[in-house]
């Protein structure tokens, strides 16, 4: 399998304190891969190195083979990687359709000239319902987001950085804030999308980290821990000493 993203030796310090020290991982194509650890571990940090909202103390990122540690966040999203927050950051004005034909235009360069309604971009429009479709937001396409269940907005802004085409999605606790019984829903759309897309999510309920990760990574202090398969992380005693044996949900 070819690597769509590499970190060697990220670090980034801001004065004594390390935020992330000397940390790398790799990411096969189509990987879907879990970042795991107690609050504090550094992980928003590492997630902010790789897609250049801020800059490295050290270290390099690469998508496929090509170094992109100098290039802004929004040049690495025209390579092919976008993420998502933990809070969501979406069009309260519009309703969920024209929130995701406005992404498609910005990805086509074409939303300077943006006019409602979005009957007058048809081909956008079909594709923001087909991607609406696959995740099951179909029935609140003409709905203000303003008024979705939290869980339903989720899945909105992952609709939104779908709409962009990427390969790499990086998903910074997609369920948090939602109640146990919509964070499935939001699951098993992200283990609907399609098989080439690499994703690496924040996440802190082991139950869902276990059931829908291929690998998983741990971090504590700013160091990766270790990394391998979910069975490999659940017999690890240093991973059970340091965070699953804590329970620990922050």
């Amino acid at each position: 399998m070819s690597v769509a993203l590499r970190a060697v030796g990220l670090t980034k310090a801001w004065g004594a304190f390390m935020a992330n020290d000397d940390v790398s991982l790799e990411l096969q194509v189509g990987e879907r891969h879990a970042l795991i650890g107690p609050n504090g571990a550094g992980k928003t940090t590492f997630i902010d190195l790789l897609t250049g909202v801020v800059p490295p103390t050290a270290g390099e990122v690469f998508i496929g083979d090509e170094n992109v540690t100098g290039l802004a966040q929004h040049e690495r999203v025209r390579r092919g990687m976008t993420r998502t927050y933990q809070l969501t950051s979406l069009f309260p004005g519009l309703t969920v359709v024209e929130s995701i034909v406005l992404a498609i235009l910005e990805r086509e360069g074409k939303a300077s000239g943006w006019l409602r309604p979005v009957a007058s971009y048809i081909e956008a429009e079909d594709e923001a319902r087909a991607l609406l479709e696959r995740l099951h937001l179909a029935g609140e396409a003409d709905q203000p987001t303003k008024y979705l269940a939290y869980g339903k907005q989720r899945l909105v802004e992952i609709a939104l950085a779908l709409a962009s085409r990427p390969k790499i999605l990086l998903l910074d606790e997609p369920a948090a804030g939602i109640p146990a019984s919509q964070s499935a829903e939001v699951f098993e759309a992200i283990a609907g999308l399609p098989p080439d897309v690499t994703i690496l999510f924040i996440e802190h309920d082991m139950q869902i980290v276990f059931r829908f990760a291929q690998r998983i990574s741990v971090m504590v202090g700013g160091r990766m821990l270790v990394a391998g398969s979910p069975d490999a992380i659940a017999r690890d005693s240093r991973v059970k000493e340091v965070y699953l044996g804590e329970a620990q949900d922050g």
